[in-house]
Formats: C-alpha cells, sequence, structure tokens
C-alpha cells in the first residue's frame, strides 16, 4: 500500500473514532442517574423580542404662515388653505366643478399640527369618494387650484353658493 493511501485510511479512523463507536459502553459497576430535562427557570429564560407595532404615518402637516391677513393656514408646501361659508357642519359640500376649482386638503394620515396650530382643532371627515379631507375647527379645508405657494389671491371670494375664506389658529375665518 502506498504512504498516500494510508494517511486518508488513517484520517477516517480518527474521525470514526472522534464520533464514538457502534458497540455499547462496558457497564459500570457504579449507578447511574437517567438524564433528567430540565427547563430554565423563567428569568432565564431568553424572551423573544416583540415586534414593534408600525407607527402610524403621519398625515398633511397644518401649520401657521403669514400673508397680508395676517397669520393663516397653510398646508407644508406654502399652499394657502381656505374655509367655505355654505358648509355649517365637518360635512364636505365642495365636488365636481367646485372641487375642480377648489380642491379639498386630503391625507393618508393623521393630520399634523405645524407651528403655531392647535392639534386638538385638527380633524378629518370622509368624502364621498372615501378619500379623507382635514379639518380644521370644524371646518373643511380647500385649496385654491390657481395659487401658487405663498400666494392668497381668493381670500372673501363668492363662488359655488358660499364665500371663501382664510382661516387663522383659532379656526375662525379671518376679516378681509
Amino acid at each position: 500500500m502506498s504512504p498516500l493511501r494510508v494517511i486518508p485510511l488513517a484520517l477516517c479512523s480518527l474521525v470514526l473514532a472522534a464520533c464514538g463507536s457502534q458497540e455499547p459502553a462496558p457497564e459500570s459497576s457504579q449507578p447511574t442517574t437517567p438524564a433528567v430535562e430540565t427547563e430554565a427557570p423563567p428569568e432565564q429564560k431568553a424572551e423573544k423580542p416583540k415586534p414593534d407595532k408600525p407607527k402610524p404615518k403621519p398625515g398633511t402637516e397644518i401649520a401657521l404662515g403669514d400673508s397680508q391677513f395676517g397669520e393663516m393656514l397653510f398646508d407644508s408646501n406654502d399652499q394657502a388653505i381656505y374655509l367655505f361659508t355654505k358648509e355649517t357642519s365637518d360635512k364636505a359640500d365642495c365636488y365636481g366643478d367646485c372641487a375642480a376649482a377648489w380642491p379639498p386638503v386630503l391625507t393618508k394620515g393623521e393630520p399634523v399640527a405645524g407651528k403655531g396650530m392647535k392639534q386638538s382643532l385638527l380633524g378629518t371627515t370622509e368624502r364621498k369618494d372615501g378619500s379623507t379631507q382635514v379639518t380644521y375647527g370644524g371646518h373643511p379645508l380647500y385649496f385654491y387650484a390657481n395659487e401658487a405657494p405663498g400666494e392668497v389671491k381668493c381670500h372673501n371670494v363668492v363662488g359655488f353658493g358660499g364665500t371663501w375664506l382664510v382661516l387663522g389658529a383659532n379656526g375662525d375665518a379671518l376679516p378681509g
């Protein structure tokens, strides 16, 4: 037998010896105690980490900003926000052509009170299409479709059966 064949054979013998043999061990004269499985005391058990509950995503942010009418509501994109006097509750009444000219302020999560705002006055109302419109002080909120960020061109404008007014931190319309 060549020496190269002896080395693998010797290695296999060592591996088999390390893994144990198939023959039963000789009986000992000392009594053996059966192996008993025990549980670790509760304080020693590793607790499974609890998965974090997903946090609701924040919704549309409403903040105060300066205008020629005083401090008024704007969204996070500096778009002016209005109320519609035809609406006397938190239910929206501006749909169709009205909503095309005066898009509702929508949110996908709980609206967030930004600088100068009161979270307690923020709320939501469901629109007929199932979307969620932001309210403030009980008023559904709207943008004017033809204004650029920072512009306030339509305060005290009459249209669609009511008057469009900007509102302040207390939720009331500002004088115009």
